[in-house]
């Protein structure tokens, strides 16, 4: 693996370093904007081809793209550099300046008043309705029928983050309208990010419509599920009543506009980025039926045939590493950003203040110098004791240091949970419709992920 020096040490400010090359192809006038709509996965894993800090057109601006995982690493540990740029600059739209968006002591603040939320007692509290609402899923469905996964177990999803982390009442009314609100939103949020022209969103094209009709139900709905909440006065134990709670080290609460905010970004991570993971694992298992097989056996092994509980979890390890090398092969964060703000030096390369710089966990997750057999889905590659190192800084699904996603241990359990309970009932089948090729959003998801249920004997 190729590596360079890690960001700029004291006194050392990039003047005298050159600046990175572009990388390869662009179109006139759009760029590399133009690789980044058309086929961006392979545009964004080829760009080690070019270097390990290269630099994009896109459109009239400039961007870095930062491809040695190595200097990832160094990039999210370093301090000349935060969240930001274009994705983050978009995701603002949906979640406003929440954790997942903020910086310096705001984001201190907000993560040290949210974590209590998922202290391993409250997620073991929590995995009854985990396993209840994946048995519901699993109830729907009758022998030999297609069945939508992406569409059940986004569905799914959006209810255990309700029912769990919100405690919603009405929640069937208000799980189809946060489900429908967040697909139309997640669809048009890329497009956004890429072609960033302020004006052109603001044209009166139907699509255009839908996005800020869906945008703004997502906001009045979460509006409604917080004024509700604080007008009953009731703790249930759940996030959002720690976040009305909530003190800072001043005795300060959060306000009406950061509990929004942080509502909305748990409620995105929590629905859209495990419902994509949990998508591409059972169309992953449904390609590789001998490891679906392999998964049932070690959940009948613990379990007996009776659901599945936390206390279960630690010992369904091959569970796990179906898991984590779904989210390797099909991470549903493929793309990132950050801004510059300093000049600063990575990879020997001059990279200057405010500065939009992206990464792909994709690419890197895909990277040959990281994982032998990179494109083969092998759950036996994180076992302990095997070699590769587990990829290192190339593998690092839920961030790391002080901006990984608080919610981690949530979201594995929750997948784990899903599959102990679904597997050892049903056997998801390929049909001829099945497309597994990915649907470029935000997240990546199959483009038809249709699967035939067979119960099993």
């Amino acid at each position: 693996m190729t590596g360079g020096p890690t960001p700029r040490t004291a006194g050392t400010d990039g003047r005298n370093a050159p600046p990175p090359p572009y990388a390869k192809g662009g179109a006139p006038l759009l760029g590399h904007a133009w690789n980044l709509v058309r086929d961006p996965l392979r545009f964004v894993a080829g760009l080690r081809d070019s270097g390990d800090v290269v630099r994009l057109r896109l459109g009239p601006g400039t961007a870095y793209a930062v491809c040695a995982p190595e200097l990832v690493a160094a990039l999210l540990k370093s301090p000349d550099y935060e969240v930001g740029g274009p994705l983050w600059d978009t995701m603002e739209l949906l979640i406003g300046k929440g954790v997942a968006t903020s910086n310096g002591p705001l984001h201190r603040r907000q993560r040290r008043m949210i974590q209590p939320a998922f202290r391993p007692e409250r997620i073991a509290a929590h995995a009854p309705v985990m396993a209840e609402e994946a048995a519901a899923m699993a109830d729907r469905w009758s022998p030999g029928a297609t069945v939508d996964i992406g569409d059940e177990v986004f569905r799914t999803a959006v209810r255990i983050v309700t029912r769990s982390l919100l405690h919603v009442d009405s929640i069937d009314e208000r799980v189809d309208r946060l489900g429908g609100s967040l697909h139309t939103v997640f669809g048009g949020l890329y497009r956004r990010m890429i072609l960033s022209a302020g004006p052109f969103w603001k044209l009166p094209l139907p699509a255009h419509r839908r996005f800020e009709v869906a945008l703004a139900d997502l906001h009045r709905l979460v509006d409604e599920i917080v004024r509700e909440r604080r007008m009953s006065g009731t703790d249930r134990g759940d996030l959002l009543s720690a976040l009305l709670r909530a003190k800072d080290d001043n005795g300060e609460t959060l306000n009406e506009q950061e509990v929004h905010d942080q509502t909305v970004s748990l409620l995105v991570a929590g629905a859209e980025n495990v419902a994509s993971t949990l998508t591409w694992t059972f169309q992953l298992l449904a390609e590789h039926p001998e490891e679906e097989k392999r998964l049932r056996a070690e959940v009948l092994s613990v379990t007996g045939g009776r659901p599945v509980t936390f206390g279960d979890l630690p010992k369904l390890g091959h569970t796990r590493n179906v898991i984590t090398e779904a989210m390797r092969v099909r991470p549903a964060v493929w793309i990132l950003t950050r801004r510059a703000v300093a000049d600063s030096v990575l990879g020997g390369y001059r990279i200057p203040a405010g500065a939009d710089i992206v990464y792909s966990p994709y690419a890197m997750q895909r990277d040959p110098r990281a994982f032998a057999r990179q494109l083969e889905f092998d759950p036996d590659r994180w076992q302990p004791g095997t070699q590769a190192d587990r990829g290192g800084p190339a593998m690092m699904p839920f961030g790391t240091g002080n901006r990984k996603c608080p919610g981690d241990h949530f979201s594995i359990v929750e997948m784990a949970i899903v599959l102990a309970t679904v597997v050892p009932r049903w056997s998801l089948s390929r049909l001829r419709e099945t497309d597994t090729a990915p649907r470029i959003g935000i997240t990546l998801k199959p483009r038809r992920p249709r699967l035939r249920a067979v119960p099993v004997a």
